[in-house]
C-alpha cells in the first residue's frame, strides 16, 4: 500500500523562482451570466449566437435575470464584454456544511402559544423549502410533512437522497428533521410542510448552477421559507447565490443560510451566508459535556472537540496514550486499553476510529494536519469516544511520546450557550456587514437520517433551527414580511458571553501559532465584572429565542448597523433605523448612551412615543476623531429601551482595512481519503491568476504546476487534488502566487511527496 507523505516547511529562497504563464484552460467551462434586465430565451440565443462553441444550459427567471452557458473560456470572456451583461461568474462548488436544542431556543414554550385562528403554533400552514442533498421522504418522522420536491441534479421530480454505495448522503434528511420531524423526534415546527430540492448530488457536492436552479424553482413554488445548509469558503457579498437569495427575499421568501464551518478565525463566513437580506446562522452549543485531558505530572490541560457519532467521553481512570500514526491497522499494535493518538489524513475519521476500536483502544484522538483545530462527524455510531485536537496539541503529544510515556486523565465539564469553535466568523469583506446575523444550537444535534437517527454538528444543523423558528413566527404573524421576521429574531436574540477558559502552559504555547483570530483589538473587552461578549461579527445579535420573537412588541430594522469604513472626507457616519410598535398599546422609546470610548461620540434622537401599530424613522450618528481613536474595528450593541424591553442592535465601524498581501495562509496536507491531497490558501482580494508552481530544489528549474485557476473571488480557497494530478515522488520547492492588477505576490514553501510500503 502506498503512503503519500507531505512535509511543509518555511524556507528562505536565495534565488527568484520564475514560473511560466499559467496554461489557459483547454476544457469547456460553465459560467453564470447576469443580465441587466430580463430577456426571453430567444433573445438570449441571439446574444450567444456569434459564439459557436457556447451552449445555453439553463435560463433563470426568478432567482436572477440571467442564464448559464458552457463553452471555451476565451469565448465566454468575449461574451462577457457585451453591454447587456452585468457580470459573468464561474460556477463554483458547494458542499453540505455538516430534542434539547428545541427547548434552548424556546421551541417548547411556543407549543403553548396560539395563532390568530386559535391554533397551536406548530408551523401548520407554512411551507419550508430545503435546498440540500435531497430528503428521505419515506422516513416515518417525515412522510407526513413531505409536500413534494424537485431534483436539480437528475432533473426530475424525485428528490430522494443519494443511495449509491460509497456516495450515499444523509445531510438533507437530517436538516429536514430539525425543521419539521413529527414522530419519534419532534422538529422545531413539527407540522410545517417540507418541499425538498436536491441540488447536491452523490457525496454531498453540487455547483452554483444547480443551487441557483433550486432557488429559482423554490420561488416558482412560492414556498414561505428556504433553508440552505450548504456553502463554500468564499467571503464575498456578490456571488450569484447570495444575490439570488436577496432576490428571493424581495419576493417574500424568508431565506436562511448556514454561515460555514471554517471558524474560529475572522473573515471566514462564506457564501451564501454572506447574502445581505438572508438570515445567516452561526452555531452555538446546547448543554454539552466538554472533555479535557489532564496530562499527569504537568499542569497542561487540553480541550477535546468530541466527534459526533462517538461514545461519551466518560472514562473512570487514567489511561496511557500511544502514537498510532495515521490509524491504519498495521500501526495499531499497542493500543489495547489506551488512548490512540492519530494524525488526520489518508483515511476517513470513521475508518481510523473503527480500526482503533478493533485493536482494543479505549479512546481515539485525531489531530489536525493543518493549523488549528477542526470539527468532525462520524458517519456511523461508535462505541468508544472519539475526539479531535488542534495540530499544535497533537504534534506536541507526538513529540513527547518519543521521549517519554504519557498518562492522561479525562475531565468533563458542562457548558451551554458557547459559540462553537468551528462556526465561521465575519465580517463580510468589502461591505463590512455583520455576519452571521444570529446563532442557534449546532453541536450534538440528533435528527433523522435515512433508515434512522444520528447526532451531527455544524452550522448546517444551526440553520434549520432558525428556519423552523421562522415557520412558527410566520404562522403566528402571517402578514409579517421577511424583514420583520428577521428583525423579530435579531431584536430578541440573547448575546452570548464568553465563559472563563482554562489557561495552561500548553494553551499559551499554541496561542502564537496559526492564524490570528483578530488583529483588531476588542473595544468591548471586559473590565472588572463586566461580561465579555463574543464580537458582533462572531455571533451577530446572539442566540435566537423564538418564544420572545413571537411576542415581540417592537421591531427595529435593519437589525444590525454597518457604519462603513473611515475616509478622510467623512468623519461622521449615519445609520437610519425604522422603529415599529407592533403592539396594541402606546410605547415610549429611548436610546441608552454607550460606554465612553476615546475618539468616538454619538448623537441619538430624543426619546419618543409611538401609538399602537405606529412606526417612525430615526437617525443614529457616530462621530469619529481618527487622531484619538486608535482601534481598527469598533463594534458593540446599541440599546433601545422599548416599553419595558431592551432591544440590542449590533453595530460595526471600520477605521482601517488591513493592507493584505495578495496571497496568504497556504497549508498543504494529506486528504481524508486515500490518494488525495488537500490545500488551503487565503486570497484577501481575489486573483486574476492563481497558481502553485513546482521547482527542483537543487537548480530551481520549473517542473510544472500543482494547480492553477483564473478569476477567483476573494476568500479562503480549499481544494482536494486526486492522486493522478500529483507529481512524481520527490521533494519540491513550491511557489504559491496570486496576480491581480499587474501585481503578483507570492509565498514559497517546500513539500515532499513520497511513497512508502505499508
Amino acid at each position: 500500500m502506498k503512503l503519500l507523505i507531505a512535509i511543509l516547511l518555511s524556507i528562505h529562497i536565495p534565488k527568484t523562482l520564475i514560473h511560466p504563464p499559467i496554461p489557459k484552460p483547454t476544457e469547456d467551462t460553465i459560467a453564470i451570466v447576469l443580465l441587466e434586465k430580463s430577456q426571453s430565451e430567444q433573445e438570449i440565443n441571439q446574444l450567444i449566437s456569434p459564439y459557436k462553441d457556447i451552449k445555453l444550459r439553463r435560463v433563470f427567471r426568478e432567482a436572477l435575470d440571467g442564464f448559464s452557458v458552457q463553452g471555451r473560456p476565451e469565448s465566454i470572456a468575449k461574451l462577457a464584454e457585451q453591454k447587456q451583461i452585468l457580470n459573468v461568474a464561474p460556477v463554483t462548488q458547494y458542499q453540505v456544511q455538516t430534542e434539547e436544542s428545541v427547548k434552548i431556543i424556546g421551541g417548547d414554550k411556543v407549543r403553548g402559544f396560539f395563532d390568530i385562528k386559535n391554533k397551536r403554533l406548530t408551523g401548520k400552514g407554512v411551507t419550508v423549502g430545503v435546498i440540500d442533498t435531497g430528503v428521505d421522504y419515506t422516513h416515518p418522522d417525515l412522510k407526513r410533512n413531505y409536500a413534494g420536491g424537485h431534483d436539480l441534479v437528475d432533473n426530475d421530480r424525485d428528490p430522494m437522497e443519494t443511495r449509491a454505495i460509497g456516495q450515499a448522503t444523509i445531510h438533507g434528511t437530517h436538516v429536514a428533521g430539525i425543521i419539521a420531524a413529527n414522530g419519534k423526534i419532534k422538529g422545531v415546527a413539527p407540522e410545517a410542510k417540507i418541499v425538498a430540492y436536491r441540488a447536491l448530488g452523490p457525496g454531498g457536492g453540487g455547483t452554483t448552477e444547480q443551487v441557483l436552479a433550486a432557488i429559482d424553482q423554490a420561488i416558482k413554488d412560492k414556498v414561505d421559507i428556504v433553508n440552505l445548509s450548504l456553502g463554500n469558503d468564499i467571503n464575498g457579498p456578490d456571488l450569484p447565490i447570495s444575490l439570488a437569495l436577496n432576490k428571493a427575499v424581495d419576493k417574500g421568501i424568508v431565506a436562511v443560510a448556514a454561515s460555514g464551518n471554517s471558524g474560529p478565525n475572522v473573515w471566514t463566513v462564506g457564501s451564501p451566508g454572506t447574502a445581505s437580506k438572508a438570515i445567516s446562522v452561526g452555531a452555538s452549543t446546547p448543554t454539552i459535556e466538554i472533555p479535557s485531558l489532564l496530562i499527569e505530572g504537568t499542569q497542561g490541560i487540553v480541550r477535546i472537540q468530541p466527534m459526533e457519532g462517538s461514545a461519551n467521553w466518560v472514562l473512570d481512570r487514567s489511561l496511557d496514550m500511544v502514537d498510532a500514526g495515521l490509524g491504519r491497522k498495521s500501526e495499531l499494535k499497542d493500543v489495547l486499553g489506551k488512548i490512540a493518538l492519530i494524525k488526520r489524513g489518508t483515511l476517513t475519521f470513521a475508518e481510523k476510529a473503527e480500526n482503533a476500536r478493533q485493536a482494543g483502544a479505549t479512546a481515539v484522538l485525531i489531530y489536525n494536519n493543518m493549523s488549528g483545530g477542526f470539527m468532525g462527524n462520524l458517519d456511523t455510531q461508535l462505541t468508544i469516544p472519539v475526539g479531535s485536537l488542534s495540530k499544535g496539541d497533537g504534534v506536541f503529544f507526538q513529540k513527547e511520546l518519543k521521549k517519554r510515556s504519557l498518562t492522561a486523565k479525562v475531565m468533563v465539564s458542562e457548558a451551554r450557550d458557547l459559540l462553537a469553535d468551528f462556526s465561521s466568523r465575519g465580517p463580510v469583506t468589502g461591505t463590512w456587514e455583520i455576519k452571521p446575523d444570529v446563532v442557534a444550537p449546532g453541536v450534538a444535534i440528533n435528527s433523522t437520517i435515512p433508515g434512522g437517527y444520528l447526532s451531527l454538528q455544524g452550522t448546517s444543523m444551526a440553520a434549520p433551527h432558525v428556519a423552523g423558528a421562522c415557520a412558527l413566527i410566520k404562522q403566528a404573524h402571517p402578514d409579517w414580511t421577511p424583514e420583520k421576521i428577521k428583525a423579530a429574531l435579531m431584536n430578541t436574540a440573547k448575546p452570548l458571553v464568553k465563559k472563563a477558559e482554562l489557561t495552561t502552559k500548553l494553551d499559551r504555547r499554541n496561542s502564537g501559532t496559526g492564524k490570528s483570530r483578530s488583529d483588531t483589538g476588542n473595544s468591548r473587552a471586559a473590565s472588572g465584572d463586566e461580561p465579555s461578549y463574543y464580537r458582533t461579527f462572531e455571533q451577530g445579535a446572539g442566540r435566537i429565542q423564538v418564544d420572545e420573537a413571537i411576542k415581540a412588541s417592537s421591531l427595529v430594522s435593519p437589525s444590525s448597523i454597518r457604519f462603513g469604513k473611515f475616509s478622510d472626507k467623512r468623519h461622521s457616519h449615519k445609520a437610519f433605523l425604522h422603529v415599529e410598535n407592533t403592539s396594541n398599546q402606546p410605547q415610549r422609546y429611548s436610546f441608552a448612551i454607550p460606554k465612553q470610548v476615546d475618539g468616538l461620540s454619538w448623537r441619538f434622537p430624543l426619546a419618543f412615543a409611538l401609538e399602537a401599530k405606529q412606526s417612525k424613522d430615526v437617525t443614529v450618528e457616530l462621530m469619529v476623531d481618527p487622531q484619538i481613536f486608535k482601534g481598527k474595528i469598533h463594534d458593540g450593541y446599541l440599546s433601545l429601551l422599548a416599553g419595558g424591553r431592551i432591544i440590542q442592535i449590533p453595530y460595526l465601524y471600520v477605521l482601517e482595512e488591513p493592507d493584505y498581501p495578495r496571497v496568504m495562509g497556504f497549508e498543504f496536507a494529506e486528504g481524508d481519503k486515500p490518494g488525495r491531497y488537500r490545500y488551503e490558501v487565503y486570497l484577501p482580494g481575489g486573483a486574476e491568476e492563481f497558481g502553485i508552481a513546482l521547482f527542483n530544489p537543487e537548480d530551481y528549474r520549473f517542473v510544472g504546476f500543482l494547480d492553477t485557476s483564473t478569476n477567483l473571488n476573494k476568500g479562503l480557497i480549499k481544494k482536494e487534488i486526486p492522486s493522478e494530478q500529483l507529481p512524481a515522488p520527490g521533494t519540491y520547492l513550491v511557489k504559491i502566487f496570486a496576480k491581480k492588477a499587474n501585481k503578483e505576490d507570492f509565498i514559497d514553501r517546500m513539500i515532499s511527496i513520497g511513497e512508502k510500503v505499508d
